[in-house]
């Protein structure tokens, strides 16, 4: 150990246990470096407990039903039926798993690699010369940590906005949402984006009757054409979307316990009723009592740490990963936030985080997904795009699931071909987008895909036959002969 090491109890402490924190650690320690990680709640972070892994464990169960009810309707010859929904035993099914994936890949993980684990509340002291971690552990014993470099890998939580009488309501988010031991017979969903989308098809699946109340449109960051397809599935399965809502006062109905909220639409005033209410308008950054102002750590009007591309702050030992920092919630953004700082601390390599060809995945079904630019994005940045849309009528993996719900769209560079954005609704439109970021990376144009292997009834076929629809009626080609 170096003299100058040596001054410090760590090389790196990180706050929280979450995707990002744990990809530093493991990266950290692989390097030799001495890791601590404080963690005040759940070890493993929003992903394994409240977010991705319980709320698609609960997608795949109400898509599960949907099929068993469905199914009579899509494939000739078959009979099936579908009883009422064991809210209670569903809810213990996603615990269960929950339970076994963040032993196994959190906290068993922690134990083999080394580092240490401690809970406590982490809160940073000292100066910006030279900050200092407070620990309060749950008996209120303090010690304070000295380390080379710091993380911050808080995460973020559900946020409510400032509605007159939702202080007063006992409302939903998609944490609570997903523990509710029974179907609510009906529910009150505000918000558009994808967390809105997955809960408001989910409970009505379940068994729900859904209304959203959206301020703009569905998905309102991807391609219209997403919006509209998702507004004709949803109403298709009986959920009222009610647009250009914007939501002013919400109370409780002392006479029937309903939740009442009133918005205004289309310039006059509605109310909707509803047994329970899910705000799913967004979440926040995890900032608060970190002292990070004494360590001159700043942070952005809704509490994120702000980073340099690098992921370091405004204070070169102390560096952000994952939501706390304000950029795309995914935790595999996370993940890699957190290996590229330790080699950004550890190594000095200087490397910057590169969103441009983020893929980015709604799990509703057919799922939303898309990588790279949209149109509009693309003729904003400068670029005089050409697209194509193409309806999944003309895929033949879709025919023969008989769902054509959906669409293909490529954005490409009109002057040189090379395609900068796909865009998919669809079955499995989480690995056309995968698929999608190989072929940005590549920088691959609209010709190579068009005349590219891809194997026959597959989604991902449907890529290749939208690259084709640039230059061909693809309404004529043989679906076995493309």
């Amino acid at each position: 150990m170096t003299e100058a090491a040596a001054a410090f109890d760590y090389d790196l402490a990180v706050i929280g246990s979450g995707g990002g924190a744990f990809a530093a650690a493991i990266r950290a320690t692989n390097l030799g470096k001495r890791v601590l990680m404080v963690e005040r709640s759940t070890v493993g972070g929003t992903c394994v407990n409240t977010g991705c892994v319980p709320s698609k464990a609960l997608l795949a169960a109400a898509e599960a039903r949907h099929v068993a009810l469905d199914a009579s309707g899509r494939f000739p010859g078959i009979s099936t039926t579908s009883e009422p929904v064991d809210m209670a035993a569903l809810i213990e099914g996603k615990r269960s798993l929950v339970e076994t994936m963040r032993a196994d890949k959190y906290v068993d993980l922690a134990a083999e690699y080394g580092w240490e684990l401690r809970q406590g509340n982490a809160a940073f002291a000292g100066s910006p010369q030279e900050p200092v971690l407070e620990v309060t552990g749950a008996d209120g014993a303090r010690s304070e940590v000295r380390a080379e470099h710091y993380l911050v890998a808080t995460g973020s939580t559900p946020w409510a906005p400032p509605i007159e009488g939702l202080q007063d309501v006992e409302y939903l988010t998609s944490t609570t949402a997903m523990e509710l031991d029974e179907v609510p017979e009906s529910l009150l969903v505000f918000g558009g984006g994808y967390v809105a989308l997955e809960q408001a098809q989910l409970f009505a699946r379940l068994g729900s009757k859904v209304t959203m109340l959206v301020r703009s449109r569905l998905a309102s960051a991807e391609e219209p054409e997403a919006s509209r397809a998702l507004m004709s599935v949803f109403a298709d399965e009986g959920i009222r979307v009610v647009r250009r809502a914007t939501v002013s006062a919400v109370h409780t109905d002392p006479a029937t316990g309903e939740v009442v909220a009133t918005a205004t639409v289309s310039g006059g005033q509605e109310q909707f009723r509803a047994t329970r209410l899910l705000v799913a308008m967004g979440r926040r950054p995890v900032t608060e009592g970190l002292n990070l102002d004494i360590v001159g750590v700043k942070t952005g009007d809704r509490g994120e740490v702000l980073v340099q591309d690098t992921l370091a702050s405004t204070n070169p030992r102390i560096w952000a990963a994952g939501d706390v920092t304000g950029h795309r919630e995914f935790v595999y953004v996370a993940a890699s936030h957190g290996t590229l700082m330790v080699e950004n601390a550890f190594n000095q390599v200087g490397r910057e985080v590169d969103y441009r060809h983020l893929p980015r995945v709604t799990f509703t079904s057919p799922a939303l997904a898309a990588v790279g630019m949209t149109d509009k994005e693309a003729n904003e940045a400068g670029i005089r795009c050409e697209c194509r849309v193409l309806p999944l009528e003309y895929v033949p993996r879709a025919l023969v699931n008989r769902d054509t719900r959906g669409f293909i769209k490529i954005v490409a560079d009109n002057s040189t071909g090379r395609i900068v954005g796909i865009t998919a609704v669809g079955k499995e439109a989480g690995d056309l987008a995968a698929a999608g970021v190989y072929i940005l990376e590549a920088g691959m144009t609209v010709d190579q895909v068009a005349n590219l292997w891809s194997p026959y009834l597959t989604m991902a076929e449907g890529i290749k036959i939208a690259a084709q629809s640039f230059k061909t009626d693809v309404s004529k080609l043989s679906c076995c002969a493309s």
